[in-house]
């Protein structure tokens, strides 16, 4: 089956989901975003890989940090980045989106960032390109509904690796709503691919999805047994934008059974490395102490977040 992401010669031409994208590839995102990660500070503040070349932030849903982000990577590669905020615009005067592309990619884009609420919007448009003969125009996923958040994986496995450098010796656990994560999805397919032997889910049976078992996922519904001798954990936030009905008794029922306190924290290894992809509720799905604590990198995954999207800019322009 052709991989929509590769072009024919195996080379990445978009990025849509860390799913079945190879080891390699990951690896070349990972080692090219570490030669990044000191970009931007007082002595370099941008490099010229993509002068002349124009990024579209296509967000259909809000988002200010992964926006900001993709943003402030694009100006560090020397892009011209145009931010669109479609909600506000073409969409509401009944234009479809594959006619808001073809709109786009004739003022000459180059790279279409694209967060949407529908599951499967940047494939759509990837199909799109590829089928009316633009595929000069790449398309980085930036979240589309509880599918996929590509490059918030691939962060998340930079983090790990700079922490812990080595994948297949981890126990790595996600706690909380997996269920509408696209986040837990993305880290998940990462985590398998660059074979940490034990990726571990946990959370009340209500905000677990079915087939985890069949991604190689371990699941416990218990945090003290879930969290216990794991190295990294990766506390997701509750997702009430996205939840219908009740599947939860109340935020402080959640904490209290779910909640990341210093106490659980104790269970996990002595060196273990807590993450959260923001925006975080605290007193919810983590405790202040701990998020603020010494063993917390969640500044860190904003910082190395700029560096990876830069690497996988860099990479869908250099091809």
């Amino acid at each position: 089956m052709h991989n929509p992401q590769l072009n024919q010669h195996g080379e990445l031409q978009h990025l849509l989901t860390t799913e079945g994208l190879p080891k390699s590839i990951i690896n070349h995102i990972l080692d090219t975003a570490e030669s990044f990660v000191s970009i931007g500070n007082r002595d370099v503040k941008k490099v010229p890989l993509m002068r002349g070349k124009s990024v579209f932030n296509l967000f259909f849903e809000n988002s200010t940090r992964t926006r900001t982000t993709f943003e402030i990577a694009a100006k560090r590669l020397s892009a011209d980045v145009i931010n669109l905020n479609i909600a506000a615009s073409s969409t509401t005067k009944g234009e479809s989106l594959l006619d808001t592309i073809d709109n786009l990619a004739a003022m000459q884009a180059d790279m279409f960032v694209v967060r949407h609420s529908q599951s499967g919007a940047p494939y759509l448009i990837a199909k799109h390109l590829r089928d009316t003969k633009q595929d000069h125009v790449h398309v980085v996923n930036a979240g589309d509904g509880r599918h996929a958040h590509p490059t918030q994986g691939l962060l998340d496995m930079y983090t790990i690796r700079h922490y812990k450098k080595d994948f297949t010796q981890l126990r790595v656990a996600i706690i909380g709503d997996i269920l509408h994560s696209r986040v837990a999805r993305s880290d998940i397919h990462a985590l398998t691919t660059l074979g940490v032997p034990e990726v571990r889910a946990i959370g009340p049976r209500t905000l677990l999805p079915g087939g985890l078992e069949q991604m190689g996922v371990r699941v416990f519904t218990d945090m003290d047994e879930g969290l216990k001798d794991v190295d990294v954990i990766i506390t997701l936030r509750l997702q009430n934008e996205r939840m219908s009905g009740a599947l939860l008794p109340s935020s402080q029922e959640f904490f209290k059974s779910y909640g990341l306190t210093p106490e659980r924290l104790a269970l996990a290894k002595p060196d273990a490395i807590v993450m959260h992809p923001g925006p975080m509720n605290r007193g919810v799905e983590i405790d202040s102490a701990v998020a603020d604590g010494p063993q917390a990198v969640i500044l860190s995954q904003v910082t190395f977040g700029i560096a990876v999207r830069m690497a996988v800019m860099s990479i869908l322009a250099g091809n």
